[in-house]
């Protein structure tokens, strides 16, 4: 976090306020720090005690087994790299390699599944080890610093794994007979976008599909773009996107649990294992009821669609290629790499049943409330960003409630329902539009701030 230091003007540069904010810094620093493990403990035993894999073993499983994705210890090393100069960088990158080549050689010659991803993660914790006893300065200040954010990109999958899991322990009932009734005000878009996808072939869903499940890789494009001058200057930008990324990771999910959802290809499709309302989906829309009830579901599917996480991450992703942090306008390659990710993933997530439409809703107003409580922390909590993230918290808390309890008016009153949904999300982004980007204040620079 940044610290901004206002001096008394009768006391000095040794102001009891300059004195007291490192260790504030050094307060949370330390709380962050005992909080992982105590949280990985617990989650590691909540998922021993129900008989699936906890993040624990999911880690382990990382150094010395078969990494449960090959992707994301890769874009964990690469965010990590940012903290160092050009030539230990190359010694890391080539350190993974070798590793991830042994081991993915002795896991074939033993009859194993193929898989990569020991060697970045090996090589995360040398680097972290390394600069906490044998390098100083900072250097060491911006290794430690990229080495956590990368830790904390794989953790915080780990975490979300297990998490998937206690939303089907903490609500064994869900609430698709209400969202979809909700989802007719928007002309129920994942059964159009669904038939859409059945109708451009294979080819198209595979493309969206890997859009889908590698927005990680996205995330990191971007991320190392915002950062790429750290090792060089020293100074940390005051705001980027794996800031709105784990924000984002921590509250979005809790939601899960208060508003379990399962989707259309498993409440209304094949495959809700015999627990489905119909075979429905993406072919036919299923009758009104106009008494929606909780649906027992299995103790397997996630229920997590409410919000659409992946909405809010790809439009996180969207927002950071728009400028660069100094208030320039981002490269051409980087902004359209933002665009082509959001809207495939917005296609993927409705093509593919996994999201109603009303959840891609609320995913984008989360995703604008949440980065405008981060951005730009340097200008403080004034009534400029109080009214913008209230008004984003008010409006997200007043979507949820209407799916529940509204559900049945918004089916009979489609256009007048689907008209305020969406102006209420339009009146969301040109809030944060005017707040933002439209009438900045002061540029930010990469150097301004240090956190």
């Amino acid at each position: 976090m940044v610290d901004v230091l206002v001096e008394d003007p009768g006391s000095g540069a040794g102001s009891v306020a300059q004195r007291s904010a490192v260790p504030l810094t050094r307060i949370w620093v330390t709380a962050g720090v005992f909080a992982v493990p105590v949280l990985l403990i617990t989650l590691q035993v909540i998922a021993s005690r129900q008989g699936f894999q906890g993040p624990l073993q999911s880690i382990w499983q990382d150094y010395a087994g078969t990494p449960k994705s090959m992707t994301l210890p890769w874009a964990g090393l690469v965010l990590a790299l940012v903290g160092l100069p050009t030539r230990r960088r190359i010694i890391a990158v080539g350190a993974a390699v070798a590793i991830d080549a042994v081991c993915a050689g002795v896991r074939l010659l033993a009859g194993s599944p193929f898989g990569i991803g020991n060697g970045p993660v090996i090589v995360l914790t040398a680097i972290a080890v390394l600069a906490f006893w044998r390098w100083d300065g900072v250097v060491k200040r911006n290794a430690l610093h990229a080495a956590a954010l990368g830790a904390l990109l794989i953790l915080a999958t780990k975490v979300g794994d297990v998490w998937l899991h206690v939303t089907t322990m903490a609500q064994p009932s869900v609430l698709d007979e209400y969202v979809i009734l909700a989802d007719h005000a928007l002309g129920d878009p994942s059964w159009v976008m669904g038939r859409v996808l059945d109708t451009l072939g294979p080819a198209v869903s595979a493309v969206l599909h890997w859009v889908y499940i590698e927005l990680p890789v996205a995330a990191i494009v971007v991320a190392v773009w915002q950062l790429r001058r750290v090792a060089g200057s020293g100074s940390w930008p005051s705001h980027y996107l794996v800031r709105t990324f784990l924000v984002l990771g921590l509250v979005g999910p809790l939601f899960y649990v208060l508003f379990p959802v399962v989707g259309p290809m498993f409440a209304f499709g094949a495959d809700g294992h015999g627990l489905q309302l119909g075979n429905y989906w993406p072919g036919v829309l299923p009758p009104i009821d106009r008494n929606p009830a909780a649906l027992p579901f299995d103790n397997y599917t996630p229920r997590n669609c409410m919000p659409s996480m992946h909405t809010a991450w790809a439009l996180s992703v969207f927002l950071h290629t728009r400028r660069d942090l100094s208030g320039a306008r981002a490269p051409a390659w980087l902004r359209w790499m933002g665009t082509f990710w959001l809207f495939g993933t917005l296609a993927a997530t409705l093509g593919f049943g996994y999201h109603y439409g009303v959840d891609l809703v609320a995913g984008a107003v989360l995703c604008l409330t949440v980065e405008s409580a981060l951005r730009e922390p340097e200008r403080g909590w004034a009534w400029f960003r109080i009214r913008l993230v209230a008004a984003g918290t008010t409006v997200f808390a007043a979507l949820l409630l209407s799916y529940r309890f509204l559900a049945v008016p918004m089916a009979q009153y489609p256009v007048l329902a689907g008209t305020v949904v969406l102006a209420a999300l339009a009146g969301i982004a040109a809030a944060f539009h005017a707040t933002w980007f439209a009438h900045r204040e002061t540029p930010v620079t990469t150097d301004a701030v240090a956190s």
